[in-house]
């Protein structure tokens, strides 16, 4: 099984496309060589997540008078793309969130600092006639899950925000091998230190 896998543009989702030339794969293999690229990608290939926005084009494989069946050709397909997508440099994506925070104004420069350490990108700030300051930023979700305790103890209770979906954004590299380590190791049953 001989696959060729391409990124897509973002959102655009999974596309298939049977391009076997002089019947090397029998037409009623094909769509057992689909699922299993469907079901790998359901499955996940690094850290367990699952694949999105790839073009997988099958074009080259051999069948076999007696061995060939559409699990046998379902099961080729999922390993076919497992490496192929695996030597593609795939990126995980993770979710950011647009996040607006009102503090006194004494408390800025701690609220700028603390979403700095957290990643995030400051966008926008305003001040208001009552003494605070509005802060507008861009985080990855995973950084500020528990965000409503922190901004309550460095603005003694006074602070408040809002966030929003904002959109999907690749892992930064060290943070996705932390990520593919800790599920690789989980799925070898080591135990975290």
């Amino acid at each position: 099984m001989h696959l060729r896998v391409r990124p897509t543009e973002r959102g655009k989702g999974f596309s298939f496309v049977d391009a076997v030339k002089g019947g090397t794969i029998p037409n009623q293999f094909i769509p057992a060589v689909e699922k299993g690229v469907r079901e790998q990608m359901e499955r996940g290939v690094i850290a367990g997540n699952q694949v999105v926005d790839v073009e997988v084009e099958v074009f080259f494989g051999k069948d076999h008078p007696v061995d060939s069946s559409e699990q046998a050709f379902k099961t080729a397909a999922a390993t076919a793309f497992r490496i192929a997508f695996a030597d593609a440099r795939p990126a995980l994506l993770e979710p950011i969130v647009s996040l607006e925070v009102t503090v006194p104004s004494a408390n800025f420069g701690d609220v700028t600092a603390d979403l700095a350490t957290r990643r995030g990108h400051i966008v926008g700030m305003d001040s208001s006639a009552t003494g605070f300051q509005v802060v507008q930023a861009v985080v990855p979700l995973s950084e500020v899950m528990s965000y409503a305790t922190t901004l309550k103890s460095m603005s003694g209770g006074q602070g408040s925000y809002t966030m929003e979906f904002k959109s999907y954004e690749p892992v930064p590299p060290n943070i996705q091998a932390n990520l593919v380590d800790k599920w690789t190791r989980s799925r070898a049953g080591i135990e975290e230190d």
